[in-house]
């Protein structure tokens, strides 16, 4: 077994189980805020200042200059007790960075991972300090270039299937960041977990013991509370010098009796050979003695080694590392993203002499272990995630050992949608009792498969499977949405409308700078709003029907308006916004507005008092509050969204994803989705506790401006600047309907508060009313 195939093969003995360990113990939720010590004293410093500033000190108590002095001593106070605390923790601070292996500072290292989709795994090289007294080498930069051959050959292979900019196995690859000739062992990677605990890391450790290489990993991922670091191997990497000196003195031979056939002088060849011809004799020799029945394996034999005996051990520790890194990240990417793994596809370029099977099943049956290690939503993954990985070994030649992976998939299928094998004995005729609309692309991969393997039997199976689904797709199709009616009264474009939670009242917000009422089951108008508006940019109706909240868009009449629903009665003019305010949203629980421009204003509804600001650095399009309060999130022009904390300002998270402004955004009712709509005409889903990206819809062909989540979570409504309405299956992400009716951008779009009727507003001046649902 090649040497990095063997070092491969006890990692994933040694690491799989710990692996399956930090699966079970993973959280739902994963730590997105920076626990180290060193900034730890900072963030506390900032926080007594803070609440410093808060000091509750009333004019009713002390005039102003009392106040002043007060408040002057409460600070020092505080600071002097802050620089007490910082004083007792600097030591154990230094302590830390006494040990710290790495040239770069944490600031520099936690700064590099935001903005991210997926947090990226970072690599970190740890290479050996070998040295040469053993070695007949004249040239001596080899020392110098061990750790520059094996950083370079691993930054390749990163690039080509790991990139930091990979949309699913990204890996930030620090090469030359270790400080490979001071640091090595347990107290730098305890210094390193110490800072770095929110950043999953991978630290690849080799170091010289005698004629061995120790290679060590050290390894933690999202969220774990300790890390791994063990000695997985010992490559023998002066016999692997040895070796490579004797192979090139038994190629050589061949070539020196070539050329003694051809008449050639002895002496001339022996001084081509060079070494070769040395080490040569020496093997000659030894097949001598051995003839002569000499146990040479007491003999001391030294083969002179070359630069090319040293790179090709380069190479072999180049795979090595290849191997483990490839592993370790498809393992950190599967656990935490159910990204499915890459290596197995890898390994014929990585391993030249070709793969046995029982080194095989090891690698698959580590999977295996992860998926069975999965809990809840996430094990319904596990078939295709499966089914994806017999893809990958799909150069396998072992047709008996692929047909055994797919019939796991299978079979795995089958238990998860708690189907029994007792009255139907195929399997994949029972996978028709629990099919799904949702399972189509598994039951297409299968077909792949068993095509591509001419195994006409099972494809007839799944060629009713498929079916199936297009008669469940045509069932569902059968409760198609139609338009209703039209509104007609605005003169210029409708920018938004709003559907009261009681589905008694539509809202329409227009550039002709009026706000109409209308009755939604008739469509007759019931009033409208004018007084020093401007023109309109968004309109939101409160949970209990009662408040109505309006953006201007015209500066400087940019300001946010409150009126009573049902009597038109004006409430509160918000004044504070400098620039056009682009959209407005009250809160599921009627206790906050937020108002956006190029900042987000927060304001007490019931009294009209600012409670906070959140800062942008660039125009905001879209807000959206989740059901329980806690986060509010918004979108810009800068292609991001962040999550903010509305309570008190403070910003949670950034998610970067979208290659155009940010212009729509809503929280699903159960609190668990974000849905992004973009000017790159894309719609993305992301998982909102973690940031993560689940999918992305892309069926438009211009801008998405509105976005409509239904209360059951199960459709999603978009509006675009291409005059359609695309109305989603959110667990597929297929386009159940295209709605056609409007002649202009589709601005705006409400559902009612039970998901049946539809509202949208357009540029072509109309607002239509829609049956979604019976």
């Amino acid at each position: 077994m090649q040497p990095g195939l063997n070092l491969l093969i006890q990692l994933v003995l040694e690491f799989a189980p710990v692996m399956v360990n930090i699966i079970q113990k993973q959280t739902s939720s994963n730590s997105k805020t920076d626990n180290s010590p060193i900034f730890q004293v900072i963030q506390d410093f900032i926080h007594t200042v803070d609440n410093v500033t808060k000091l509750d000190i009333t004019k009713a108590e002390l005039n102003q200059q009392q106040q002043l002095a007060v408040y002057h001593h409460a600070t020092q106070l505080k600071i002097a007790n802050q620089e007490k605390e910082t004083a007792i923790k600097l030591p154990e601070v230094h302590k830390i960075l006494d040990s710290w292996p790495l040239r770069l500072y944490p600031s520099q290292l936690l700064e590099s991972s935001v903005n991210y989709q997926r947090t990226p795994l970072k690599v970190f090289l740890a290479a050996p300090q070998v040295q040469f007294d053993k070695f007949d080498l004249q040239n001596s930069t080899i020392t110098d270039e061990f750790e520059l051959k094996l950083a370079e050959g691993l930054r390749n292979f990163i690039n080509n299937y790991y990139s930091l900019h990979h949309p699913e196995r990204p890996i930030e690859f620090l090469a030359g960041a270790w400080d490979s000739k001071r640091f090595h062992s347990e107290s730098s990677i305890k210094a390193l977990f110490s800072a770095l605990k929110t950043q999953p890391t991978l630290i690849l450790e080799s170091e010289k013991d005698g004629d061995y290489l120790n290679f060590r990993i050290g390894y933690w991922g999202l969220g774990q509370e300790n890390y791994y670091y063990k000695t997985i191997s010992k490559l023998p990497y002066r016999q692997i010098l040895q070796d490579s000196a004797k192979k090139r003195a038994l190629e050589w031979r061949n070539v020196k009796n070539q050329l003694l056939e051809l008449g050639e002088d002895l002496e001339v060849i022996n001084d081509l050979g060079q070494e070769k011809n040395r080490n040569l004799a020496i093997l000659e020799k030894i097949k001598k003695w051995q003839s002569q029945g000499i146990d040479v394996s007491h003999l001391s034999v030294e083969y002179e080694t070359s630069y090319q005996d040293w790179e090709n051990l380069y190479q072999v520790l180049i795979t090595s590392h290849c191997l483990v890194t490839a592993w370790v990240t498809d393992a950190y990417h599967l656990v935490n993203y159910d990204v499915s793994p890459l290596l197995p596809k890898l390994l014929p370029s990585l391993i030249n002499e070709g793969i046995d099977l029982q080194s095989l099943e090891v690698i698959t049956n580590s999977y295996k272990q992860f998926y069975e290690a999965f809990k809840n939503e996430r094990r319904l993954k596990v078939p295709e995630i499966a089914l994806q990985l017999v893809q990958s070994l799909s150069h396998v030649s072992n047709s008996f050992w692929l047909q055994e992976q797919v019939d796991y998939s299978i079979n795995t299928w089958l238990q998860l949608r708690q189907v029994k094998l007792t009255e139907v004995s195929h399997p994949l005729k029972a996978m028709q009792i629990a099919l799904k609309i949702e399972d189509e692309n598994y039951i297409t991969t299968l077909k792949q498969y068993f095509a591509a393997t001419g195994d006409s039997d099972n494809l007839v199976y799944v060629e009713s499977l498929l079916e199936e689904i297009d008669i469940l797709k045509n069932n569902r199709n059968l409760g198609m949405a139609n338009l209703n009616y039209t509104l007609n009264g605005h003169s210029g474009k409708v920018s938004s409308v709003a559907i009261s939670p009681d589905n008694e009242i539509v809202v329409s917000g227009c550039a002709d700078k009026t706000i109409n009422i209308w009755n939604l089951q008739t469509g007759k108008l019931i009033r409208t709003l004018t007084g020093n508006l401007g023109a309109v940019s968004s309109v939101a109706v409160s949970a209990d029907s009662n408040f109505l909240a309006v953006g201007s868009c015209e500066h400087p009449q940019s300001n946010v308006k409150v009126w009573h629903l049902k009597t038109g009665k004006l409430i509160h003019t918000l004044l504070g916004h400098q620039k056009p305010v682009n959209v407005v949203t009250i809160s599921p629980d009627g206790q906050i507005l937020a108002s956006g421009s190029n900042k987000i204003k927060i304001w007490n509804l019931q009294k009209g008092e600012r409670i906070c600001t959140l800062w942008h650095s660039s125009e905001v399009h879209a807000v959206a509050i989740s059901p329980d309060g806690t986060i509010l999130a918004s979108g810009s022009s800068d292609h991001k969204i962040r999550l903010w904390n509305p309570r008190n300002g403070d910003p949670l998270h950034t998610i970067a994803g979208h290659l155009g402004e940010v212009t729509s955004i809503v929280i699903s009712p159960n609190g668990e989705y974000l849905f992004s709509g973009s000017a790159d005409s894309t719609i993305k889903i992301w998982q909102l506790s973690t940031g993560k990206l689940i999918n992305t819809l892309n069926r438009h062909t211009n801008k998405v401006k509105s976005l409509a989540v239904s209360p059951n979570c199960e459709f999603i409504c978009s509006g675009s600047a291409d005059s359609t309405i695309k109305i989603w299956d959110i667990s597929t992400g297929e386009v159940l309907q295209t709605l056609t009716g409007h002649s202009g951008v589709v601005n705006s779009m409400s559902l009612s508060a039970d998901g049946k009727v539809l509202a949208s507003g357009s540029s072509d001046k109309t607002v239509k009313i829609w049956q979604v649902m019976k």
